[in-house]
């Protein structure tokens, strides 16, 4: 099993430790728009495999400042699934947004145990997706 660091900032990452993400995305971003939208969120925390240097997870935020945050992205990249990665993802980023009223994310059905355990709780939304957008802005 890899040493994991966290870190809170994409200052040093660059476009080919962010390979292999996105699985089973017809239109997923190529790295450099991966680079682009970690850059761009208001919050991320990565998870970095110290001897490779690779990403090897990530989780993004958008908010106000104020009242409240969405979280729109988590991901572990399938070889470093199951040793707790995205459980410390969720953490570090809920620790991070505490002193927020709200904090907002959609996901699947099957993924809601997961967030519950970190103390977040179903809700009823609605969503719309260009799928024909998926690759991001150019």
């Amino acid at each position: 099993m890899s040493s994991i660091e966290y870190v809170a900032s994409v200052e040093k990452v660059t476009e080919v430790q962010l390979q292999g993400f996105f699985v089973g995305w017809p239109n997923p971003p190529a790295p450099a728009t991966h680079l682009r939208l970690l850059g761009c969120s208001d919050y991320v925390v990565l998870a970095i495999d110290a001897v490779t240097g690779r990403v090897v997870g990530f989780i993004t935020a958008i908010s106000d400042g104020v009242l409240s945050a969405y979280i729109p992205l988590l991901e572990v990249l399938p070889d470093y699934q199951g040793q707790g990665i995205g459980e410390e993802l969720v953490r570090r980023m809920l620790a991070r947004l505490r002193d927020l009223y709200m904090v907002d994310l959609l996901c699947d059905p099957d993924l809601q145990p997961f967030y519950a355990r970190a103390g977040m709780r179903p809700a009823t939304g609605m969503l719309l997706r260009n799928y024909d957008r998926q690759a991001g802005r150019l």
